[in-house]
């Protein structure tokens, strides 16, 4: 039985990906064909999530095996076979790929070819530029750090021109004293 799913992006509109693979194949090949479609490294801690109705999020599959509670269950991509939690077209799934980030491609099973065998996996199309793998926190947040190396905040937080005086804050109920503070 062959899987092709669809995989789209929130960030970039114009992307998306089409893959076949056998139903029996891991999460570890499907892995590895989605970061082979998207020219990605093998190097984030990456982890898929089985989706219920309305993309509500369900079991992880990951990609090393995490330390949990006994009372759940931890699943590992090289071990688990797609078939495992996928078994009806329009079923979902989400794939982090930046866990640092939490930035993830959304994926349906689009369909389900019964009585075939896709052999190796395959990108069967492919449409527009990936987002960039990881975020550049450093570019994300040049901005900020100038402005907070700079001091410069839009104005004195604690003045009397619109920004908080002492008449705006509530102490009714504080526990306040002064001298020894414990």
């Amino acid at each position: 039985m062959i899987y092709r799913f669809t995989i789209i992006s929130d960030e970039v509109d114009d992307f998306m990906r089409e893959v076949k693979i056998d139903s029996d194949a891991s999460f570890i090949e499907l892995h590895k064909l989605i970061l082979e479609s998207c020219g990605y490294e093998d190097n984030q801690l990456t982890f898929f999530t089985v989706c219920h109705d309305g993309w509500e999020k369900g079991q992880e599959i990951t990609l090393e095996r995490m330390d949990t509670d006994s009372d759940s269950d931890s699943y590992v991509m090289s071990e688990t076979r797609l078939s495992e939690f996928l078994e009806d077209e329009k079923q979902h799934l989400l794939y982090t790929f930046d866990p640092l980030s939490e930035r993830c491609f959304f994926i349906e099973l689009s369909e389900i070819i019964t009585g075939k065998s896709a052999g190796k996996g395959q990108v069967t199309r492919s449409v527009g530029e990936a987002p960039s793998q990881t975020l550049d926190f450093d570019d994300m947040f040049s901005g900020v750090s100038s402005s907070v190396s700079s001091g410069d905040f839009g104005g004195d937080l604690f003045s009397d021109d619109d920004g908080i005086s002492d008449e705006d804050i509530d102490l009714e109920g504080l526990d306040i004293t002064d001298g020894e503070p414990f």
